[in-house]
């Protein structure tokens, strides 16, 4: 059993640094919190105490801290490709929350820093390690449903508001400048990642339709940002799909559901939230998989994701997600988000 201990420091100490990075470390015997950086100095020493950690006074004072190897990037979607980079060329190694940049130009410069540097750059696309979405790319691998047709995906909850520490509408999500998308950026970015790890093929091209339905600020002014996004999307495999990201499901279930079509049959993930996969083949037989549920915001479960980027450490190994990934699923938002301005389809440009 590997003993060694990786020093950890979390930049921003938001809802996704208190409701997943912060507590995965402190449960991971691998790992230690050494400290945490926030330009809101109150919760900075807040959250501090709670784990019995120091706090930095910037990130220039975190990333010269000798006892830190690596680093979690939770801050605004703005800043995570400055924070990256400059840890970066600080010899350490990076954890950054989704998406890795706002621009490609942004994520190619990351992707040549982490090429140099020799650490490791993990994005934190988190549904590829849910187990029930482990157990469907195995399936699929295996050819349980024959050649794939088609997909149909959802991610839909209530809106960032209802995740954000302060839970109202003035949460930065709702501003351009610090998120630079809304809905596609947020919710779509996981399940387009998902779905080169599911079918292991690339998009090639997209239709995207953005609208803002219901979303409002903090005074009260409709979002200058997607609410709702629907994309039809091409693989350059040939297959074809649909997906549906929205902030406006009221419900009581967030959808986060994924069909994928067969020559053979069809895979439902959760489809429906007492079984995770079921699969329906062309004779008739059913089969099915109870796996594990996924994290939703009102049910927060481990994401397996700090397990992952210290275990790769700890191990000298590639994380399952990498850079590349962050950098693949970046251009497909940019791309949908061009196609719905111009109305036509999208040749991604990666």
């Amino acid at each position: 059993m590997n003993n060694r201990v990786v020093g950890v420091a979390v930049l921003g100490a938001g809802a996704v640094a208190q409701r997943r990075h912060l507590p995965e470390y402190a449960e991971n015997k691998n790992a230690k919190i050494i400290g945490i950086f926030d330009r809101d100095e109150k919760r900075a020493a807040e959250v501090a105490e709670i784990y019995g950690c120091k706090v930095y006074n910037s990130l220039e004072e975190a990333l010269a801290d000798p006892e830190v190897e690596a680093v979690s990037v939770c801050v605004p979607n703005k800043f995570h490709a400055g924070y990256a980079i400059a840890a970066l060329k600080a010899g350490k190694h990076v954890l950054v929350e989704k998406p890795m940049a706002t621009s490609l130009k942004d994520s190619h410069e990351m992707l040549e820093v982490w090429k140099a540097s020799g650490k490791i750059l993990m994005p934190d696309h988190n549904q590829r390690l849910v187990r029930s979405f482990k157990k469907a790319h195995e399936l699929l691998s295996q050819g349980i449903i024959g050649d794939l047709l088609f997909f149909q995906c959802n991610f839909q909850h209530p809106g960032p508001e209802f995740w954000s520490i302060d839970r109202t509408n003035s949460t930065w999500f709702f501003n351009k400048d610090l998120a630079g998308f809304g809905v596609m950026g947020d919710l779509g970015v996981h399940k387009v990642d998902l779905i080169r790890y599911l079918t292991e093929s690339e998009i090639k091209s997209v239709f995207a339709s953005s609208r803002t339905l219901d979303k409002k600020d903090a005074s009260g002014k409709p979002i200058d940002m997607d609410d709702n996004t629907i994309c039809m999307f091409v693989m350059e495999n040939g297959l074809h799909g649909i997906m549906h990201f929205s902030w406006t499901n009221y419900g009581s279930q967030e959808d986060n559901g994924a069909v994928i079509y067969g020559t053979k049959g069809v895979m439902k993930i959760f489809g429906d939230y007492t079984d995770d996969i079921v699969v329906e083949m062309r004779d008739g037989v059913q089969i099915r998989y109870s796996v594990g549920s996924i994290s939703t915001n009102t049910n927060q479960l481990k994401s397996g994701v700090i397990d992952e980027f210290v275990g790769s450490i700890v191990e000298g190994r590639e994380p399952v997600v990498t850079g590349f990934d962050g950098h693949q699923a970046l251009a497909i938002v940019i791309g949908a988000e061009e196609s719905s301005k111009k109305g036509r389809w999208i040749e991604i440009e990666y």
